[in-house]
């Protein structure tokens, strides 16, 4: 009889069950339902869909931004309704993923890493504005940090049985978003529709920009410094067009190991669920090499492409120049999507942003926060004087 067979499922807490992460693994959990327990639930504001997900997995709490709907919520689907941070750490939780987008995941993790839960980490802003506070809370708390993103899920499965030490070098794949191929004056002219068509993965809307700009390549540098503890200047970003190899890992000695497999995001989301044990899996398709044919790899672009150049530059300098970058960045995309603002205009934007912020001597969570605040009302007043 393995050791799983006598031990209870692991009880999880879906922050962000609606979007793209969290629907995905509630797809997971499908799969594995002797494994896992879902006790809470909770989505900014499609309550529509919170209240399908709680009617079929039947947690204990459930929470929705939109106030006027969590009272029918939980008479709906019989959980109790309990904040993001009382469900991230609440004591009966084993696992709690941050699939949130924004600034909206950082209490939360840090509520849950001081409880000592383990973090299935989707948010790429929480440790991008906060990366030392998290590092820390996690560290006081016991908690752990288990990543989620592709990439960050490549250089950890790389890493298992390495030390540290052994680490000359992290390098980061990026398929180059909808916009890999455009010239200069085509982003000029594209469309937020545009935008959104990624060419290899199915995403959120706003990393779905993200990934068109390739701040979200700095924000994964940024990431990777904190997760892993390697400096910034160790951190190579190349662009990889198939997102068949999700990230290297070069060592002192001269090796090289790559993780890789087909642009799927339920494989990392199962990863880190299933930590430490490798669950198979039950489709019977195999990954085929000779079907995936060529691999191919190029620098990034950065005259074509500033903001990764930005949020790299955001990340050298620290303080809470990382704070107003991702804050800066979260408000741009909205004005994007919107119409209200230009796809060239984002890394403008981000630039004057980050040109116009004077750190705080402290990078406590007030800082932090006020920070995000600053950056948001910079952005919004920006877009303004444009529109």
């Amino acid at each position: 009889m393995s050791a799983h067979a006598t031990s209870r499922p692991k009880r999880l807490v879906i922050l962000g069950s609606t979007g793209s992460i969290g629907r995905q693994t509630l797809e997971v959990v499908c799969g594995l339902r002797e494994r896992f327990q879902v006790i809470g639930l909770s989505a900014g504001a499609n309550a529509t869909l919170l209240e399908e997900q709680a009617r079929e997995f039947r947690p204990r709490m459930v929470w929705s931004g939109s106030e006027g709907e969590r009272t029918a919520l939980a008479a709906a689907s019989g959980a109790d309704w309990a904040t993001l941070e009382e469900q991230a750490a609440h004591p009966d939780a084993d696992l709690v993923v941050v699939g949130t987008v924004g600034s909206a995941g950082l209490m939360p993790t840090l509520a849950a890493l001081r409880a000592g839960k383990s973090v299935v980490l989707a948010n790429k802003e929480v440790l991008v504005m906060a990366g030392a506070l998290v590092t820390q809370a996690a560290k006081q708390g016991g908690g752990e940090l288990l990543p989620v993103d592709s990439e960050h899920s490549a250089v950890w499965q790389c890493l298992w049985g390495e030390e540290g030490s052994a680490v000359r070098r992290i390098i980061l794949t990026a398929s180059g978003g909808a916009f890999r191929d455009y010239s200069a004056e085509d982003l000029a002219r594209v469309t937020p529709e545009d935008a959104l068509n990624h060419p290899t993965w199915e995403m959120g809307r706003k990393i779905t920009v993200d990934s068109a700009t390739l701040v979200n390549k700095g924000f994964e540098a940024i990431e990777a410094r904190w997760l892993f503890d390697v400096p910034l200047d160790r951190i190579d970003v190349v662009l990889h067009r198939e997102s068949i190899v999700h990230s290297l890992v070069e060592f002192v000695d001269g090796s090289v190991k790559a993780q890789l497999g087909e642009p799927d995001m339920k494989l990392p989301i199962r990863v880190a669920l299933c930590y430490p044990e490798r669950v198979a899996e039950e489709r019977e398709s195999r990954f085929d090499l000779v079907r995936t044919g060529a691999l191919h790899f190029e620098p990034p672009d950065m005259r074509r492409f500033p903001a990764l150049g930005l949020a790299l530059k955001a990340g050298r300098l620290g303080g809470t120049y990382p704070a107003v970058l991702a804050a800066a960045d979260e408000a741009a995309v909205g004005h994007f999507l919107a119409g209200h603002l230009r796809f060239s205009d984002i890394s403008i934007l981000l630039d004057e942003a980050l040109s116009a912020h004077r750190a705080a001597a402290d990078t406590d969570v007030e800082a932090v926060l006020a920070a995000d605040a600053w950056a948001r009302a910079y952005a919004d007043d920006w877009v303004q004087t444009k529109v």
